[in-house]
């Protein structure tokens, strides 16, 4: 059963160039209890039909709220940016499976990839994480030092690594970098996460194959984002038919390294 609601905006801010941060508030915050779901949202317009698949940030279950932080890409962000407090928007979720963390026992090093408007999902992930015991490595890469994000509140948990693609902040390249340098000291990690371009993924993904517990959480065009349409499905891996899928709305968007084709 997927749940609905008309969830209500407590506020609104811009975090970065395009990049705004939502609070949410409904009975809906009781049912989002894995970090790497989603929320499908509806945009209040006649002429745009598809709702918009938006991960969650953060689950506040004190507060009754939800967090979503997403970029303005198009004309259905566009139009949430222009949304103000006390508006509410049409949400259906949570959706899909998010990240594993059953296996992090107190003491162990978990580490986070995230690249862009990837990085959303892993600040609940971490928080998760923490609550656990778990010591937390964070490898954040973005664009330019103008989209940087949450910086503040990934240190307040553990470790954090900032590249930027044009070297304006932090190691001068893609997350990728930080991982070699880590690489070098000799570092291995308990349990590997990590969401973001479909590039990076897929470095993560042949990296970190053979590892017991790694899991990449992809992104996807959807339509009906509850797994009926088969709009947003990614091969199986090492399927030699070529037919056998996998759908990343209901099934995903969190797998494990090895299972799907990126």
């Amino acid at each position: 059963m997927h749940l609905k609601e008309k969830m209500t905006i407590v506020s609104q801010y811009k975090l970065a160039s395009n990049i705004f941060e939502m609070k949410l508030t409904g009975k809906l915050v009781k049912k989002m209890q894995q970090a790497g779901q989603f929320l499908h949202i509806r945009v209040p317009r006649s002429d745009l039909l598809l709702r918009r698949p938006i991960s969650l940030a953060e689950i506040d279950y004190k507060s009754g709220t939800c967090t979503i932080i997403y970029r303005v890409e198009g004309r259905g962000t566009k139009y949430f940016s222009k949304m103000k407090q006390g508006e509410t928007l049409d949400i259906l979720g949570p959706l899909g499976n998010g990240f594993d963390i059953r296996m992090i026992k107190q003491g162990e090093t978990a580490l986070i990839i995230g690249g862009g408007i990837g990085v959303p999902p892993l600040y609940e992930l971490s928080k998760k994480l923490i609550a656990k015991g778990a010591k937390v490595i964070h490898l954040l890469g973005f664009a330019t030092k103008d989209v940087v994000f949450y910086e503040e509140k990934f240190r307040v948990l553990g470790e954090v690594h900032i590249s930027t693609d044009d070297g304006s902040y932090g190691v001068h390249g893609h997350a990728w970098n930080l991982l070699k340098k880590l690489e070098a000291e000799n570092f291995v990690p308990d349990v590997v996460y990590a969401c973001g371009a479909n590039g990076m993924l897929k470095m993560v993904d042949e990296k970190f194959a053979a590892h017991p517990y790694a899991f990449i959480s992809l992104e996807s065009r959807m339509a009906c984002g509850v797994g009926a349409c088969y709009a947003c499905v990614c091969h199986e891996n090492g399927d030699k038919t070529g037919v056998k899928s996998r759908k990343v709305c209901d099934q995903g968007p969190v797998f494990k390294t090895g299972e799907v084709i990126i």
